[in-house]
């Protein structure tokens, strides 16, 4: 309403069609009064304030809001700085490993046959030489017996050759001496006859005789060297029939099949009557039993390329096992492999354990404690300090100048809460303990140092 208007007529009291009753008395008649223009002015004064001060105080207030954030940005913020110090020369490597027997093997028959019988069965414990199983083989035992006759035959021979032999040493013997008489008589017919005493057909004959019994020693000569060759001969035959039967004979002991050292059968692949074949390695061939030794057993272990070197020969080593949690092992590092798996990075290591209670058994999973002395040891940080993203694993450090500026470093061995560092930090570098997501490459900063825990 505008209020340069005039007011709108004040309504009567009579109506023109009804005169006024003749029982009321006549009132004068009252003129109602409206808001009138400086009302209109005051309450259009009082809106439009109203309305300014809706549109400015928010405006203020964010502007206030802006400034205590400016205000706050550009104050340093406080960050609780570590140093780094050096690892412990000493550490202690805890590497799973696989226990395995030092001594297992597969047993198969070295003759081949029936199983007549076997005495032993899984789980047994035997001691070398024991008697496991009894193989019948009637061919070897044929065979045996032949080789027996040959050797008797082969004996016989010999006899006879030497005998053959002997005799002939006799008639060169006697030749010998025929030829040396004859000589003497012919040298004492050729003087008689220088003396007109017998005839010149004397000492013919005599000469005869003499070359006849010399021809009579080469021919005896002749058959001593045969008969010694029939006896080298025979001597070979009889070597050779015996070690035949030497062979038929251990053919004929493997028809019982023995221990070869202490341990427990772990596997029994036969059964009475079944048909064995001698040898190893073929699909046909079956084995027989598979022995296991417990007395002393061996834990291996893979030990990771950056402590390949810190393992050596003659190291001790505490065993754990999860089935066993009240006993700690001791043993002692025999061999390593001295070269790495090219797929693990690892050095396979071999850890002798003694096992006379027979406690542990292999194809146990257990925990091989190392203690290294490292020349070199490395850095180390409490995990907190990392920062993981996609840039890598990097620490957050602060610069002479109070500012935020990020190191890639490499890490080694995982502690939980502390981690080794093997290469990008120094021990001089101030390292953020507990480095947040705003503090940005650069940022300026206020350090304080605090006290790191290793």
């Amino acid at each position: 309403m505008d209020s340069s208007h005039p007011p709108s007529p004040e309504p009567t009291n009579v109506d023109s069609q009804h005169p006024p009753s003749p029982e009321l008395p006549n009132r004068p008649a009252r003129r109602s009064r409206g808001i009138g223009r400086w009302g209109w002015i005051a309450i259009g004064t009082v809106m439009g304030a109203s309305l300014l001060a809706l549109g400015i105080l928010p405006r203020l207030s964010r502007h206030q809001e802006l400034a205590r954030a400016v205000k706050v940005q550009s104050a340093a913020p406080t960050v609780n700085v570590i140093h780094v110090k050096y690892a412990p020369a000493d550490t202690d490597l805890a590497l799973p490993g696989s226990v395995v027997a030092l001594n297992q093997t597969t047993i198969y028959a070295r003759t081949s046959g029936y199983l007549q019988r076997w005495l032993v069965d899984i789980g047994d414990h035997v001691h070398m030489g024991q008697l496991l199983a009894v193989i019948e083989s009637p061919d070897i035992d044929q065979e045996a017996a032949q080789a027996k006759a040959q050797l008797a035959q082969s004996q016989a021979s010999l006899v006879q050759s030497r005998a053959s032999f002997a005799k002939g040493l006799s008639d060169l013997k006697l030749a010998r001496a025929n030829q040396v008489l004859a000589y003497k008589t012919w040298q004492r017919y050729k003087f008689l006859v220088g003396q007109g005493v017998v005839s010149q057909q004397d000492a013919d004959t005599q000469l005869a005789s003499y070359r006849t019994n010399t021809a009579n020693v080469q021919s005896a000569e002749n058959t001593v060297n045969s008969d010694r060759a029939n006896v080298s001969v025979a001597v070979a035959n009889v070597n050779a029939s015996q070690a035949n039967l030497q062979r038929y004979g251990v053919l004929q002991s493997f028809e019982q099949v023995t221990a070869p050292f202490d341990g427990v059968i772990t596997a029994r692949n036969v059964n009475q009557g079944a048909l064995i074949t001698s040898g190893s390695g073929n699909s046909s061939n079956t084995s027989l039993y598979t022995i296991t030794s417990y007395s002393t057993l061996l834990v291996n272990a893979n030990v990771p390329q950056n402590l390949a070197s810190s393992i050596q020969a003659g190291q001790a080593a505490q065993i754990q096992i999860r089935e066993l949690p009240q006993r700690n092992f001791t043993g002692k590092v025999i061999r390593t492999t001295n070269a790495l798996d090219p797929s693990s990075r690892t050095l396979l290591t071999q850890v002798e354990l003694p096992n006379p209670e027979g406690l542990i058994r292999p194809g146990m999973y257990a925990n091989a404690k190392f203690t290294i002395d490292r020349a070199h040891p490395p850095l180390m940080l409490p995990d907190s300090a990392l920062v993981v993203n996609a840039a890598g694993t990097q620490v957050a450090t602060v610069t002479p100048e109070q500012r935020i500026h990020y190191h890639p470093i490499q890490v080694g061995r995982d502690y939980g809460t502390q981690i080794e560092v093997t290469s990008g930090l120094n021990t001089d570098e101030s390292i953020l303990a507990n480095p947040r997501a705003d503090l940005l490459e650069g940022t300026r900063v206020h350090a304080v140092a605090v006290r790191s825990h290793q």
